[in-house]
């Protein structure tokens, strides 16, 4: 494989997952804790748009609140992580790439 196909593929990725990292950027993942307790809506790449907190968690005290919003959080960002994994999968057609 000669030098110019080469770069010519480096910059079709580059552009993919340029690409990608945008439309990351528009996904949202909703992480729930406790049977809706605490819903936090996040995108792509880790930005928090909203927390909710169910008022009935208030009466329960603060440590209850943390937990929820800690809960909420892991999941928000376990599903984004899935997202993350597909999209990257698809723009770099499977290619490993760093983390």
């Amino acid at each position: 494989m000669d030098m110019e196909s080469l770069m010519a593929q480096a910059t079709e990725l580059q552009s993919k997952v340029a690409a990608a990292q945008e439309k990351l950027g528009d996904m949202h993942v909703k992480g729930i804790a406790s049977g809706g307790a605490c819903i936090i809506d996040m995108t792509g790449k880790y930005d928090i748009m909203s927390v909710t907190i169910n008022p009935s968690v208030m009466d329960k005290g603060v440590a209850a609140v943390e937990e929820a919003v800690l809960s909420a959080m892991k999941d928000a960002k376990k599903k984004a992580d899935n997202i993350i994994d597909d999209v990257m999968a698809d723009a770099t057609a499977g290619m490993p790439l760093p983390k």
